[in-house]
């Protein structure tokens, strides 16, 4: 069996397709059953959060697995296969392993380096133990995920370089200035009591904020959150509690809201927003008009000017009217200056000598299109009695973007906050879209290529412990074999000599255990060693081979499923042969892992 991950997240898909798989409780768990009743898979485990939406398996077959992971994906998300797989991405074994060492890290978040992400990866193992779809595989590797990304916090300084979701779109929010002096004495909405939206209100409530008012659908985990916010030490906050169907009059009041639900629909649409900033905003400003009088542009329609938008000239009140044109529509019209077009007009009239001179005695075939194009004026000034002066564009007065009067922060995955938002004059509206495109650019610390390099060790201890792991069920095969021997030949041996007494028949036995012990205790340590290196596990089967072990006997082990335990005199004897304690423990209780959570653990602390 091997480690799968398929998944999509903010690196490899838009937020709009994120958006759209966003899976809910309901359907991870859903999805979990499914994949481990799937053929390839045994194990599964759902990493669900709002950018990222992965499926680990222990699958048996490569191909197959990623194709009904793939398939299982979308029908559980709702968005079509041919649609969501060009935003996947496969990780398989020793991939699969660094990736989520990266995530549990904070290596792959949108802002590098932020904590919450252990505790969406812990809920996401205990979600799979309560399912029972987690067996050995992906606990071992879920709690190691959660030690290494503990490690990396307390070695290096990566929380220098990274701040949680909350922290980084309030900054967005403050558009640069500090985000302690644009909160305080702001009205906060937080709406939704879950894990993300009570860090928003801690967030805000230590910022400084004067007031911050909590809406969810269950009013109690509302309740307890206020309770907490307003008799907490290290904030002074005025905090209360409301139901979700006052948001809008609360949403009229504050000043700043964060929404962080698990809806499926739009929490906050743009009416609502509309309507809480109306009345808020400073009456819009005209500009004023330009003066009347003064020197005008070039090109400016003078202010008696008649004629319609295309600004004619009337010929008749232009200086040297009678020559049927100006100048400076004639230059206007061939896009070039009046002083140019006054020499082209000598050209015209007087010949080519000018030309002939200039060119050696060839006439320059510009001055022939030029002739052309004042001809050409000059016959539809004739047709139409006058020519349109050709004005540069007038600069368009810009009306300046009122100050934000709500500021919205959008952490939910599908979206609460309609995007419309937007668009809205008095509302700034930061999401999950603006913060991936924000965070692009986001400098990272030095401590982040530290980081890299305690997930690289750590995936290789990960991958020699299992690889060791490995060859745990032959080992404890072979000592069963070799219990089965011992108790075989003392059984023969009371038949010859039946006047043994037990004092005589216990040491005889003990002497052969430990003959036994001693013969296997250096090819079993030195073969779990050897098992730890790349490409060990061929020594598994060597074992099995020298010794003519039954796979079956190997296999029953392995499952540890209580009918077909191992003796207890091959358990007590793992310890000898330099076998983990874990082994040990799993073969004597005859449990599974996967029914296991309890000896999950302590496996992981072995």
């Amino acid at each position: 069996m091997s480690l799968l991950v398929v998944g999509l997240s903010h690196r490899s898909a838009p937020v709009s397709v994120l958006e759209r798989a966003a899976l809910g409780a309901d359907a991870q768990a859903k999805l979990l059953t499914d994949t481990v009743a799937a053929e390839p898979a045994t194990e599964a485990a759902v990493l669900a959060t709002c950018n990222r939406i992965e499926l680990y398996a222990d699958v048996d077959k490569f191909h197959a697995g990623v194709a009904e992971l793939s398939t299982l994906l979308a029908q559980h998300s709702g968005v079509g296969l041919d649609e969501l797989t060009p935003y996947l991405y496969v990780h398989y074994e020793d991939r699969a392993v660094h990736h989520l060492f990266s995530v549990a890290c904070g290596l792959d978040s949108m802002v590098v380096g932020e904590g919450q992400i252990l505790g969406q990866i812990k809920d996401s193992l205990a979600t799979a133990q309560e399912l029972h779809t987690a067996g050995r595989l992906l606990n071992d590797l879920f709690q190691q995920a959660l030690r290494v990304g503990k490690r990396a916090h307390s070695e290096t300084g990566i929380d220098r370089a990274g701040q949680s979701l909350v922290t980084f779109g309030l900054e967005q929010l403050a558009a640069g200035a500090p985000v302690e002096g644009w909160a305080r004495g702001k009205r906060a909405l937080v709406i939704g009591a879950g894990s993300m939206s009570s860090l928003a209100a801690a967030t805000l409530a230590r910022v400084g904020v004067a007031e911050v008012v909590i809406a969810n659908r269950t009013q109690e985990r509302a309740e307890r959150l206020a309770r907490i916010l307003t008799e907490g030490d290290d904030t002074d906050v005025a905090a209360r509690a409301v139901p979700m169907e006052t948001v809008p009059d609360e949403l009229t009041r504050a000043d700043v809201a964060v929404s962080c639900t698990g809806a499926t629909g739009l929490v906050l649409t743009a009416q609502d927003i509309a309507a809480a900033v109306e009345g808020r905003l400073p009456a819009p400003r005209v500009p004023a008009p330009a003066p009347a009088s003064g020197p005008r542009a070039h090109g400016e329609r003078p202010a008696d000017a008649a004629g319609d938008e295309n600004c004619p000239l009337d010929l008749s009140a232009m200086p040297g009217a009678t020559s049927g044109f100006s100048v400076a529509g004639e230059a206007a019209v061939a896009g070039m200056d009046a002083a140019t077009l006054e020499q082209h007009a000598v050209w015209v009239d007087k010949g080519t000598d000018t030309a002939d001179r200039r060119e050696g005695g060839r006439r320059a075939p510009a001055l022939e299109e030029d002739a052309e194009l004042v001809a050409a004026l000059a016959a539809t000034a004739a047709a139409v009695g006058r020519i349109p002066e050709r004005r540069l564009p007038e600069p368009v007065a810009e009306v300046p973007r009122p100050a934000p009067a709500l500021s919205l922060l959008d952490l939910a995955m599908p979206r609460d906050v309609d995007a419309a938002a937007h668009r809205l004059l008095g509302v700034r509206l930061v999401d999950l879209e603006s913060l991936a495109e924000a965070s692009a650019d986001a400098p990272m610390a030095a401590d982040v290529e530290q980081v890299r390099r305690i997930v690289s060790d750590e995936v290789a201890a990960f991958g020699a412990a299992q690889r060791a792991a490995h060859i745990t069920p032959t080992v404890v095969a072979l000592r069963t074999m070799a219990a089965d021997v011992v108790a075989s030949e003392i059984a023969r041996l009371d038949g010859r000599l039946p006047d043994l007494d037990e004092k005589q028949r216990g040491e005889i036995t003990q002497t052969v255990r430990r003959v036994v012990d001693k013969l296997l205790h250096a090819p079993t340590v030195r073969v779990k060693q050897l098992a730890a290196e790349p490409g060990g596990a061929g020594y598994a089967d060597a074992l099995r081979t020298l010794f003519d072990l039954d796979p079956e006997t190997v296999a029953r082990v392995s499952r540890a499923d209580g009918a077909d335990r191992p003796p207890a005199d091959a358990v007590g004897a793992l310890s000898g042969a330099g076998i983990t304690s874990t082994a040990a423990e799993g073969a004597r209780s005859g449990t599974s892992t996967m029914n296991n959570t309890e000896n999950a653990k302590n496996r992981g602390r072995a």
